[in-house]
């Protein structure tokens, strides 16, 4: 503003002493002229009345007395042709002018009715106002000159302009010093009247703005005044009210959202990409056993052992895939007990679509987990049960067969008496009996480690030697049901890491599901195959599942048949995805359904989840 203030003002001030010099300078040589012609008439008169009395030397004197005057540059007389008979000057006298001359030629190169009787013109010694004054031929002069002329010579006088140009560079040099002196109060003043009445003022905006930027939100302008910066002020003002209440309700939004948030039971966490923590509350707080002042900005890598691992985070395997992610997590506690968290983390998308942060919901799930297990084992003794019947009815025939070779091998001694004894008929009963007591132990042994339900360690399974310990325990159901048990092996890699007994208790509940769904005379097959994954399908022709139910299958207390707990799919889901796995359902409502027990190959680096 200012370096526009002074450029204005500069403009303005040489415009004006520009127009003013122009204007003195046309003044000066108007007032030149004026005196030049009126000189010069003085002269002419003068001259017409010496010429009239023909004293030609009189004439030279009263030239050369007129070219003395001051500033008189020199006084000529010339005849009609252009031959200059006296002058001031000696070196000028007779000397003939010429009409193509420079110095005739700046006048006779306008039309007559244009040219002036002076004008100013350079000449080699400087400039000078050359006045030409005809001097006419008059009834009195006939005497000597021709009547038909109409003039009879030219008076020129020469004017040195050096005094007018001295007095006009004076006077446009006090000129450009008042104007540089105004300019430089009009700034001045221009300057002092911004300063007071526009900067000072304003500069209590930036103070104003400054004190509501660090907190003050009660601090306005003073709007007094009916200007323009007044009017400014008001606006400003209200734009502080405006900012002030929305500023106290997001405050207040955030305190409530922050309640809300540190009374769930849950522990929430946000994370940038960098993994550093942006917010958190209580609970997980409380879980890590630190204040917010020194978890906020903090990495989680330093949280400390209670958290996750990074080999296992979830953070950052939703960082690299940008997809929701679900992690069982295993956290001790400072007494030595241990509780089971299950972590979700989410992504936060930024305006450019990548994730920006990350959201983790931390769930204890240490009851819950203790639940299922109970779960698990009601249904797990529900399962016995139903296969009670079978178990029975398969060790009974070893046993029927042992006792029957135990009483012939003693009615055999009785009848022998003291006789001897046929070793070889004897050899043979006890090796059937024994034969038939080690089928009993097998049972005995696969019932009782299903009974127990003991989870083991993860382990390396062949499944075609799963599947068939399953055939073998639930053969004895699907007779009594009448239906028929088929074991296909297919081709591939049939080796998977799980827990043996947990696999055998998923496929027995889904093979008993099949048997209870199928009609007498019916198969249900156990197909064992691999491609990508190894797959365990159980396979039944029975009444199948509509598609609406088909979502339902596998949530708890959910059954279609009755009497049934509705727990044996989702336990069964449950353990297979913990070993990475899943089930898959296919199934025709009236034309039977597919169990694909889906898990992955066991291979030397497989990741590991603990139990």
């Amino acid at each position: 503003m200012a370096v526009g203030i002074t450029a204005a003002v500069a403009a303005a001030t040489a415009a004006g002493a520009y127009f003013y010099s122009v204007q003195h300078s046309k003044t000066l040589i108007s007032t030149a002229r004026a005196t030049a012609m009126s000189q010069g008439e003085l002269i002419r008169a003068a001259l017409e009345h010496q010429m009239i009395e023909d004293d030609r030397s009189l004439i030279a004197r009263m030239i050369n007395s007129f070219g003395e005057q001051p500033q008189v540059e020199n006084v000529m007389l010339l005849d009609r042709g252009g031959v200059v008979k006296y002058a001031s000057a000696r070196s000028e006298r007779n000397t003939t002018f010429s009409l193509a001359s420079p110095t005739c030629q700046a006048c006779h190169q306008f039309p007559p009715a244009q040219r002036a009787n002076s004008r100013v013109i350079d000449t080699q010694g400087g400039a000078l106002l050359r006045t030409v004054i005809p001097v006419h031929n008059r009834p009195e002069c006939y005497t000597c000159h021709d009547p038909s002329h109409r003039i009879n010579g030219i008076l020129i006088l020469d004017t040195n302009t050096g005094a007018l140009r001295a007095e006009m560079n004076m006077d446009l040099s006090w000129l450009v010093a008042g104007s540089a002196g105004l300019a430089l109060l009009l700034i001045t003043g221009i300057a002092m009247v911004v300063r007071v009445a526009v900067l000072q003022r304003l500069r209590r905006f930036e103070t104003t703005a400054r004190m509501i930027a660090g907190g003050d939100l009660e601090r306005r302008v003073p709007a007094e005044g009916r200007d323009t910066i007044a009017w400014l002020a008001r606006e400003f003002n209200t734009m502080a009210d405006a900012m002030t209440g929305l500023v106290t309700q997001l405050n207040t939004q955030q305190r409530r959202l922050e309640t809300v948030i540190n009374s769930i039971d849950d522990g929430i966490v946000v994370l940038d990409r960098e993994r550093k923590v942006i917010a958190a509350n209580d609970a997980f707080l409380s879980r890590k056993g630190s204040t917010r002042a020194t978890t906020v900005g903090c990495s989680c890598e330093t949280l400390g052992d209670t958290m996750c691992s990074t080999s296992n985070c979830p953070t950052v395997a939703c960082l690299l895939t940008a997809t929701r992610q679900v992690r069982l997590m295993e956290r001790r506690l400072p007494d030595g007990t241990t509780r089971w968290e299950e972590v979700h983390a989410s992504p936060v998308t930024g305006a450019n679509g990548l994730t920006a942060q990350v959201v983790e919901v931390w769930r204890d799930i240490t009851d819950r987990r203790a639940g299922e297990a109970r779960m698990a084992e009601s249904h797990r003794l529900a399962s016995l049960g139903m296969l009670a019947s079978g178990f029975s009815h398969e060790i009974n025939t070893p046993l029927a067969t042992t006792l029957t070779v135990v009483e012939g091998m003693l009615l055999d001694m009785a009848e022998s008496g003291d006789g001897p004894i046929d070793k070889a008929q004897l050899t043979e009963c006890a090796t059937i009996a024994r034969e038939q007591v080690l089928r009993c132990r097998g049972i005995t042994q696969h019932f009782l480690r299903l009974s127990r339900g003991q989870a083991g360690n993860a382990d390396i399974v062949h499944l075609p030697d799963t599947v068939a310990a399953v055939a073998r325990l639930v053969e004895p159901t699907a007779r009594e049901h009448g239906v028929r048990l088929s074991v296909v092996i297919g081709e591939g890699d049939l080796h998977v890491r799980a827990d043996d007994s947990e696999l055998q208790h998923v496929l027995i509940n889904l093979v008993l599901n099949a048997i209870q769904a199928s009609p007498a005379g019916a198969t249900v097959m156990l197909k064992v195959d691999a491609d990508a994954a190894a797959h365990v399908r159980v396979i039944d022709r029975g009444c199948g599942i509509a598609a609406a139910d088909q979502q339902r299958i596998f949530e708890p207390f959910f059954s279609l048949r009755r009497g049934g707990t509705g727990l044996g799919l989702f336990l069964s889901r449950d353990f297979i995805r913990h070993w990475g796995g899943d089930i898959e359902v296919t199934s025709t409502l009236g034309a039977g359904s597919t169990f694909d027990v889906v898990l992955p190959h066991a291979t030397a680096d497989t990741a590991m989840k603990t139990a």
